[in-house]
C-alpha cells in the first residue's frame, strides 16, 4: 500500500505538467497559435520577385519572445514574421534554437536593413533596425539573391 505522502507528491507533480501544458497552450507557445501570412521579397533594382514565405506571425511580446525556440525545423519556404510596434533598433538571441537561421531586419516601408546567417551556438546578439524581422532558413537569403536593400511586402493587415 502506497504511503499518503507518496500520493500527495504525485498528485502535485500531475497537476504541475498539466498545468504546465496548458499555459503554454493559452500563451501561444505551440505553432498552431500563430496566425500565417505569405510575404514576399522583391528585387529593390528590377522589382522582380526573389521569393514568397509563409510566415507565422509574431505580433506580441510573448510570441516575439518565444519566437521559433519550440519549433524543430522550418520548411524551405517557411518562416516568422516579427512585428513590432515602433521601427527602431531590435536584437535577437538564438535562445533555444535547433537549426540555423537568416535574420532579416525590415523598416517600415519594406526595406530589408540587416541580414544575419545566425547559428545555434551562437552566444551573441544579432541587431539591426527595423520594425519588421523576418526569420527564414539558413542562407535562404543567399539562396535567393536576397540582399540588403531589397524590399519585403507585408500584407496590409500586418503594417500600422
Amino acid at each position: 500500500m502506497a504511503r499518503p505522502r507518496t500520493w500527495i507528491l504525485a498528485l502535485i507533480a500531475v497537476t504541475v505538467i498539466v498545468g504546465g501544458g496548458a499555459l503554454a497552450i493559452t500563451s501561444g507557445v505551440f505553432a498552431g497559435n500563430y496566425e500565417w501570412t505569405p510575404v514576399t521579397v522583391v528585387d529593390d533594382d528590377t522589382d522582380a520577385e526573389l521569393a514568397t514565405v509563409d510566415a507565422r506571425i509574431a505580433d506580441t511580446f510573448e510570441k516575439r519572445y518565444t519566437g521559433l525556440s519550440n519549433t524543430s525545423s522550418l520548411g524551405p519556404n517557411e518562416g516568422m514574421l516579427f512585428i513590432h510596434g515602433t521601427e527602431g533598433r531590435h536584437s535577437y538571441v538564438m535562445r533555444d534554437m535547433a537549426f540555423p537561421i537568416d535574420i532579416v531586419f525590415i523598416d517600415a516601408d519594406g526595406e530589408i536593413t540587416t541580414i544575419h546567417h545566425a547559428e545555434p551556438d551562437d552566444d551573441g546578439t544579432f541587431s539591426g533596425t527595423g520594425k519588421y524581422v523576418l526569420e527564414v532558413p539558413y542562407n535562404y537569403t543567399t539562396d535567393n539573391d536576397i540582399e540588403v536593400g531589397d524590399r519585403v511586402e507585408i500584407p496590409a493587415e500586418y503594417r500600422s
